[in-house]
C-alpha cells in the first residue's frame, strides 16, 4: 500500500491506496484518523494525478474527481458510498433520500453509519449527506470542515451558473 500526505485548506489529507485503486482519503483532523502502518510505502509519484485533482477542487475549479476508486466494505456500505456519488456537485441529500435511492427506505440509520464509515471522504461525498430538517449533522472531521467543503462547493455553482 502507497501513502502521501497531501496540504489542503481542511489541514493535511492522507491518500492512500495500490494498483487496484485509492483505498483512503482521510482528513488528519477529527475522530476517524487512519494510523500509517510500518509496511506503507510513501509515494508522492504515485499520487501525482490525484493530488493534482484536490488541488483544483480546492481551488474551486473541479466538480468530478476521475480516480480509480477501490474502497473495502460491506457489500450494503458500498451500495450506500456509490448512492453517494451520484450526488450531484453543491447539492445536499438526507440519510432518508439515500436509503429510498438503494432501495430500502426504512434503512436510514444503516445509511448513517455506511456514510460514517465512509473511507474515501471528499471524493465519495459523505459531507453532502444532511440531517432530515435540513441541518448539517455528524462529520468526522468536524462540522466546520463539512460547513467549508459544503460552502466550496456552493460558491462555485453560484459562480459558474
Amino acid at each position: 500500500m502507497y501513502y502521501h500526505i497531501i496540504e489542503s485548506p481542511i489541514g493535511p489529507i492522507l491518500l492512500a491506496g495500490d494498483e487496484d485503486g485509492l483505498k483512503y482519503v482521510n482528513i488528519r483532523k477529527g475522530k476517524k484518523r487512519v494510523e500509517i502502518p510500518d509496511d506503507w510505502v510513501a509515494n508522492k509519484d504515485f499520487f501525482r494525478d490525484v493530488s493534482g485533482q484536490f488541488e483544483a477542487y480546492f481551488a474551486g475549479e473541479l466538480e468530478s474527481f476521475d480516480v480509480k476508486l477501490a474502497p473495502e466494505g460491506t457489500e450494503f456500505q458500498k451500495s450506500v458510498w456509490k448512492a453517494l456519488k451520484e450526488i450531484p456537485y453543491g447539492e445536499t441529500r438526507t440519510y432518508g433520500q439515500i436509503a429510498k435511492s438503494i432501495g430500502n427506505p426504512k434503512a436510514s440509520r444503516a445509511v448513517g453509519l455506511a456514510n460514517n464509515r465512509n473511507p474515501i471522504s471528499i471524493i465519495v461525498p459523505c459531507h453532502r449527506v444532511i440531517g432530515a430538517n435540513g441541518k448539517l449533522t455528524g462529520y468526522a472531521s468536524g462540522l466546520d470542515v463539512k460547513a467549508f467543503l459544503l460552502r466550496l462547493e456552493e460558491e462555485y455553482v453560484r459562480k459558474n451558473s
